[in-house]
């Protein structure tokens, strides 16, 4: 191939093209419930198990046939024909480094001698919002993309907490691909933005450092891209190398963001009415999901929307179910249902996947008086809705506690191989690690088409 001029890497970005082909969805929103939900608390309810394990939540009926949702979730349930729930995710990694299992369909596999080795690296697996990213910036056409398409809000996973947590970036793919994030902070060290109404000051998703056109004129601009240019051209002789490659790819992505009115509109939720804000719920969670929306609206292709524990707990409820009763069910059926709702008045919910989970569920048996409980992979539930998901069924039952799959076990590769596969990527496609290695995507998993309709 070197004689003939062409890279592994040309030949992979070749057949990358053909492979984004087919596939029902356009985009993907990735709701991430970071801290694990409990199963038996909001969509595997057990009301016929004993009362040391079943909870403090009463059932209600929802519109899919077999399907009890907990009583906080009221307006998810009343949209529940829109969606399917899987009640059998499970993996073997009971702790919050699953995060990385979930968001790139890989085991966590790193090792740390004080047992918290949390934080990302370069050589981590790369996330599957940076997979297409990769894709996109390789695919036919991309120098017209107006639009980046891997989309990480309202901050990166674990820096309210003041970590930099796994399973989020590119990995040993390049930060090149690494998501878009914006930066939404909290008041201070107790505060926790999604337990409470935000305003439109802290609500600000544009990216740090980008101006206004009236800020800076067109002659400084080109100058700028001048003096990058000059810089390029002194270091074209290595132009192949991985670290220019990343600069390379940074560099577009910067000159973008500075330079598309596109890029600043979409971020600018004050454009949004009143109503709608409302409607959504004017805590973090309910307006990242609407600024998701926006998102997907405006051409991105995968949108990570995190609901993070600024406190260290939120939905990893150890100690007690009260903020799961009085903040986090309530806040996530407020967004979740206004999301679905709003996606399908606007013609996108056909072509937009929408993906609800956490990195785990939480013990059947209750660690606290106050019924918290502790962590539990083993059985957890995730809710998928769009882009040809056959709405109101049930895939996958657990045991008598959702302790254990009783039928049909979903593993995260089968998750993300159902993601990719929506989007009409192969889950078995190989691309360039950091040596230039062709290297899976993923290690297993097959999608789960039975749950899409084939009209």
């Amino acid at each position: 191939m070197g004689l003939f001029g062409t890279s592994l890497s040309q030949l992979l970005a070749a057949e990358n093209v053909r492979t984004i082909t087919g596939g029902r969805a356009r985009s993907v929103m990735f709701l991430f419930l970071f801290g694990g939900p409990s199963q038996l608390e909001s969509f595997d309810m057990k009301p016929e198990a004993a009362s040391t394990l079943r909870g403090p939540l009463k059932p209600i009926a929802s519109r899919t046939p077999g399907l009890l949702i907990s009583e906080k979730l009221a307006r998810t349930a009343a949209v529940s024909d829109k969606f399917t729930v899987i009640r059998t995710m499970n993996h073997p990694h009971n702790d919050h480094n699953a995060c990385h299992y979930i968001q790139t369909g890989h085991a966590w596999t790193r090792k740390a001698a004080n047992g918290n080795d949390v934080n990302a690296r370069e050589t981590d697996w790369p996330a599957m919002g940076s997979v297409i990213e990769y894709l996109e910036q390789h695919a036919a056409g991309s120098h017209l993309r107006d639009f980046p398409d891997y989309v990480y809000l309202p901050n990166r996973l674990g820096h309210l907490q003041g970590y930099d947590r796994t399973g989020q970036y590119a990995g040993w793919l390049g930060r090149a691909y690494n998501g878009l994030a914006t930066d939404i902070r909290k008041r201070g060290k107790t505060d926790n933005p999604f337990f409470r109404s935000c305003d439109d000051k802290e609500l600000d998703f544009r990216i740090k450092g980008i101006v206004p056109e009236s800020e800076i004129g067109l002659d400084r601009l080109s100058g700028r891209r001048s003096l990058l240019e000059q810089f390029d051209a002194g270091r074209r002789q290595i132009e192949t190398a991985r670290v220019l490659e990343d600069y390379h790819g940074i560099r577009r992505q910067a000159l973008s963001l500075v330079t598309s009115d596109k890029i600043r509109q979409a971020l600018d939720i004050r454009r949004e009415n009143d109503s709608l804000r409302d409607r959504y719920g004017r805590h973090l969670f309910g307006q990242s999901c609407l600024m998701g929306r926006r998102m997907v609206e405006a051409g991105c292709r995968f949108v990570t929307v995190l609901w993070d524990a600024p406190d260290g707990y939120s939905w990893d409820s150890h100690r007690t179910s009260a903020d799961l009763e009085k903040h986090l069910l309530p806040g996530f059926d407020q967004a979740y249902a206004a999301l679905l709702t709003d996606l399908e008045d606007r013609g996108l919910l056909d072509e937009t996947l929408v993906v609800a989970v956490g990195e785990m569920g939480r013990t059947p048996k209750p660690d606290t008086a106050a019924w918290g409980r502790g962590h539990w992979s083993h059985c957890f539930p995730c809710v998928l809705a769009g882009a040809g998901i056959r709405g109101g069924e049930l895939y996958g039952r657990s045991d008598a506690d959702a302790a254990y799959p009783a039928e049909n076990p979903v593993s995260p590769e089968d998750m993300a191989a159902t993601i990719y596969d929506a989007l009409g990527i192969n889950h078995e496609l190989r691309l360039p690690d950091a040596q230039s290695r062709p290297t899976l995507i993923l290690e297993g998993g097959e999608p789960l088409r039975h749950l899409f309709s084939t009209v």
